[in-house]
């Protein structure tokens, strides 16, 4: 073989070795990412679920403010109405 061509294997195996390595380092980062997906979408998860029952407290404490107080008597039948109308959905949701 003559110097051109070794040249050119030796280049095309160099070139290689990088591709490779290259390629070993992006399914590492690409673990790496999926990984830090997983948590940050179970943390999104845990985020939602205590904003669901912040929410859930501040309606109960609403209505509990509503039902103490004798001037908003109205606005408390009101909130009563719409929490019967949820429990109504949530029993016709687990008879289907």
């Amino acid at each position: 073989m003559d110097n051109d061509g070794k040249n050119t294997v030796h280049e095309l195996k160099s070139k290689f070795e990088q591709l490779m390595e290259l390629h070993e380092a992006s399914k590492s980062e690409n673990v790496r990412l999926n990984n830090e997906n997983k948590q940050l979408k179970k943390e999104l998860k845990q985020k939602e679920e205590e904003l669901a029952g912040c929410r859930e407290k501040m309606s109960n404490m609403e209505l509990a403010k509503g039902i103490a107080s004798a001037e908003s008597n109205h606005d408390a039948k009101i909130k009563i109405n719409r929490i019967v109308r949820e429990i109504d959905k949530c029993i016709a949701l687990l008879n289907k």
